[in-house]
């Protein structure tokens, strides 16, 4: 097996509760985004077009619609003989097995895999976060810093800082202290749940973690807290770009109307930093001469009948003569009949608003939700058809 200076280990079992009825059957890494992605689309590009070649993709909430967009790496170019894309659920061991218990000791139960490689360098990355990140760059600055780990951080609002795990450094980016959901946060530096770890550092921390029963075997809770209470290297790496943890549906409408900004902070357009995805293999968009679409992003498929504006459409989706949609997020597949509103609303993949539907309001808080295959018939209340 060739040795490998630096692979990444890819965190792809998260449940996503707070997405709804749009996790309930689906892991949340496999969540479609952008009109034409999943989630896990961005890390998996990010790692391939930072020049890492071997990635463990680690699942286990509801991973079959993952483990099949997965496949075997090809639209990423990890479908490669020496190091590529191995999905890595958990499994029974000799000894017996487990559950993943927590982020550290799903690395933990997968240190035979690393091993194989024998790393120098070790990344830990999340599937379920939007953003473009270089991690060559942030592997340097762990160099340069001669550091045991490296944190990937990112100014937040000062409101939000106590939802993250918040960093207090020195000028010099040295980590000096380390706080789990603060309630009062002495900095909006928050972590991306982006590591870099000196593989023999890591691999210690993780044996140790295991035999400690009180731990949770998390990193963000127990592995970083006890790296800095002995005093290792720990650095932070500041990242300015765009990033977004879419773990609502607030943020996930949200992040998916950013990109239909004037000029998004998230430039899917970027032919030097290409997101690559699975191909729907659809056939080309149809716009009737009914039909009016203006701000917004029409995915191959699409048959459109009606009116949209400011929305995001995946793939296959079909708006009927007379419909409206505005504001709103449209997953593959779903049927929008003729005369049927949907306002500032995500509607899931496969389902059906039917003719005359009122989906949304222009003055609700909140972004309603249709469930994925759902069938949605004006006598139905939407509240009582669809609960959250």
């Amino acid at each position: 097996m060739r040795r490998n200076e630096c692979i990444a280990m890819l965190l792809a079992g998260g449940e996503g509760r707070r997405l709804g009825v749009l996790t309930k059957d689906l892991a949340k890494p496999a969540v479609h985004f952008g009109g034409k992605y999943r989630i896990i689309d961005f890390t998996l590009s990010n790692c391939v077009n930072s020049g890492i070649e071997t990635v463990g993709v680690l699942t286990q909430y509801q991973p079959l619609v993952l483990n099949r967009h997965l496949g075997i790496g090809s639209p990423w170019g990890l479908d490669r003989r020496d190091g590529g894309m191995h999905v890595l659920p958990p499994y029974v061991r000799q000894k017996g097995g487990s559950w993943y218990k927590g982020t550290a000791n799903a690395i933990f139960q997968n240190i035979g895999f690393i091993e194989r490689y024998d790393p120098e360098y070790v990344l830990i990355i999340s599937g379920d976060h939007i953003y473009k990140m270089n991690y060559e760059l942030l592997l340097e600055a762990h160099k340069a810093n001669r550091a045991d780990a490296t944190i990937a951080v990112i100014s937040v609002p000062w409101a939000d800082a106590s939802r993250f795990g918040i960093l207090n450094v020195d000028e010099d980016g040295k980590v000096l202290e380390f706080e789990e959901k603060p309630k009062q946060p002495k900095s909006n530096l928050a972590s991306m749940g982006v590591y870099m770890f000196s593989w023999p550092v890591l691999r210690d921390a993780l044996l140790r973690d295991d035999e400690d029963k009180m731990s949770s075997n998390d990193f963000g809770k127990d592995i970083i807290p006890k790296l800095l209470g002995e005093e290792a290297r720990l650095f932070s790496y500041r990242f300015d770009g765009y990033w977004k943890d879419v773990g609502t549906i607030e943020s996930l409408w949200e992040a998916n109307m950013n990109l239909l900004e004037g000029s998004p902070a998230l430039d899917l357009n970027d032919r030097s930093w290409r997101i690559y995805s699975v191909s729907p293999n659809q056939p080309a968009q149809y716009l009737s001469p009914e039909a009016s679409v203006t701000n917004s992003l029409i995915n191959e498929g699409c048959v459109v009948e009606g009116r949209i504006n400011r929305s995001v459409l995946f793939h296959g989706v079909k708006a009927g003569k007379g419909s409206f949609i505005e504001d709103s997020v449209i997953m593959p597949g779903a049927v929008i009949e003729p005369g049927a509103r949907i306002v500032r609303a995500i509607v899931g993949e496969n389902a059906i608003v039917g003719s005359g539907c009122r989906v949304g309001s222009v003055d609700s808080e909140h972004i309603a939700v249709v469930a994925s295959y759902d069938h949605i018939v004006p006598e139905i209340p939407l509240e009582e058809a669809n609960p959250l």
